[in-house]
């Protein structure tokens, strides 16, 4: 009997985990570039926030390095594992209300605040984000569900019943973490998989142009508020007023968003150098969702430009990939990917320019945090799997 339920075991990692055919290495090495750069620039960032606060200025990069190491590790990992099995209804569901429950345990004894936001669990070899994994969560789900869908999915009803599941964990990370860049990454991820398998474009272009209009609208409305004295009560409505008028309230949220934008004025092209800059010294959390506004001063539009290229090769490459997978699981997965770096790329970018309020967001493989590394890490690794089942001619 125990030998038959040790082959019932092996058989079922057999099921799942495979070798793969061939790898990536056009996405391997965009990836590892971008992670090199990005240790670089993080070591550069904050030596010297690492060496006042900790007294060694390797401190985030020694912790970075690690998490990258271990993200290589999960990513190899993954690049092995069937894909398709990953939409499986036992694996979906544990993601799924997996991810909801770890959101959960933020306000539990295990859950840890920085900065006044909760939004951390206590783990073995450090701390998790959950809303990271309800990203992953998403981007393995929702393709699953909408294959379930086929021809249905044309139907509005059934359009909003996936934005609907997804919009769950997206209230979770907004309620319950209070991480709202993690939630309109959520849902951004599941709108652009429903585009890319849905028949009509024109009411998606519709519906961006009428959100687009609120928004100006939204902001020439508070815009005559940007320059008053007013007592700021809620807290998003406060990160509004600093976005408007960043100089009037200086002392009221917007001195980090006025730092990074002195930072970013005084890099010029070319930049002042690796390690030059002097806006690192002053900028809070620089380590974290601003980094970009030190590499702009240190490296200057040059390294931006630099960045955004290897984002760019980045996201076609996974375009690629979900062009060319073998079913319409792997497409949708792939195209999740890309949704979830293009997204985020973008935000942290207006939010570090000020185009639009500051949400915290950080840049993938570039700002300092463990859980967004390995996480993504994974990601890539599944990346990696759809891409080793593609057969070329």
């Amino acid at each position: 009997m125990k030998k038959k339920k040790k082959s019932e075991g092996g058989g079922r990692i057999r099921e799942l985990f495979r070798r793969p055919q061939r790898i990536d290495y056009s996405l391997l090495a965009i990836l590892m570039s971008l992670i090199c750069f990005g240790l670089l620039m993080l070591y550069s960032t904050s030596s010297y926030s690492a060496s006042m606060y900790y007294g060694k200025g390797t401190y985030y990069f020694g912790k970075q390095a690690f998490f990258c190491v271990l993200g290589f590790g999960v990513m190899m990992l993954f690049s092995c594992v069937r894909y398709q099995k990953l939409g499986m209804a036992k694996y979906k569901l544990l993601l799924y209300w997996g991810s909801i429950a770890a959101m959960a345990l933020v306000w539990t004894p295990l859950g840890i605040e920085v900065n006044g936001a909760r939004r951390w669990i206590t783990v073995g070899i450090g701390q998790l984000q959950p809303s990271e994994l309800a990203k992953v969560a998403v981007i393995l789900v929702i393709p699953a569900l909408i294959c379930q869908k086929g021809n249905k999915i044309q139907s509005p009803a059934e359009c909003l019943k996936i934005i609907g599941i997804a919009g769950i964990p997206a209230l979770a990370a907004y309620k319950i973490t209070q991480n709202l860049s993690a939630a309109i990454i959520i849902v951004g991820i599941a709108v652009v998989m429903i585009f890319v398998i849905h028949p009509k474009t024109k009411p998606f272009f519709l519906l961006a142009g009428i959100g687009m209009g609120l928004v100006v609208a939204l902001r020439i409305y508070l815009q005559r508020f940007a320059g008053t004295d007013i007592a700021v009560g809620s807290f998003r409505l406060g990160r509004i007023l600093v976005w408007l008028n960043p100089e009037a309230y200086a002392d009221k949220g917007g001195y980090q968003t006025l730092q990074a934008l002195y930072a970013i004025s005084s890099g010029g092209f070319f930049g002042k150098g690796l390690g030059n800059s002097t806006q690192k010294m002053i900028i809070p959390e620089v380590q974290n969702d601003m980094i970009l506004s030190v590499i702009c001063e240190e490296l200057g539009v040059f390294g931006v430009l630099l960045i955004l290229i290897l984002f760019g090769l980045l996201i076609f490459r996974l375009a690629v990939i979900a062009q060319n997978a073998p079913d319409i699981y792997g497409t949708l997965v792939a195209t999740g990917i890309l949704a979830h770096i293009f997204i985020q790329v973008t935000l942290n970018v207006a939010v570090v320019t000020n185009l639009i309020p500051n949400t915290g967001i950080t840049l993938p493989f570039i700002s300092y945090g463990g859980t967004a590394t390995v996480l993504l890490m994974l990601e890539m690794g599944v990346a990696m799997s759809i891409s080793s089942e593609i057969k070329v001619e």
